[in-house]
């Protein structure tokens, strides 16, 4: 089981980091609304441009805290329960806007994710 869990603490950390620091300006299938980037994003749930720095940072840091907890235990549940409070709010954002259900997909499977690695890690 710890393998498993190890496993999706690299594959959610790695995921979160990826869209935040590398894919952010670039369009995908997930975005919502009509947006191509991530600020468009947010500005299509209608937040402002420095909610976007906020809780870029905030997944950022959250992520890195989740890969740490492979080496440092204590850290692993707090991060999974952040990151999955985060994913509730981009869910709800979808939903806010009326976005396609597979649009919410991702942040679903992630949090999903978060939740096994919280209560059965």
């Amino acid at each position: 089981m710890e393998y498993l869990i190890n496993a999706l603490q690299i594959i959610v950390g790695l995921s979160i980091l990826n869209v935040w620091l590398v894919q952010y300006n670039k369009d995908t299938k997930w975005r919502g609304g009509n947006a191509t980037t991530i600020f468009e994003e947010f500005d299509a749930y209608g937040l402002p441009v420095w909610s976007t720095y906020l809780v870029g940072a905030i997944k950022v840091i959250l992520s890195l805290l989740l890969i740490a907890g492979i080496w440092i235990p204590a850290l692993a549940y707090p991060a999974a329960l952040g990151l999955a409070a985060m994913l509730t709010g981009s869910i709800l954002m979808h939903l806010k806007i009326s976005d396609p259900l597979f649009k919410s997909f991702p942040a679903a499977l992630f949090l999903i994710m978060c939740l096994v690695i919280a209560f059965a890690g």
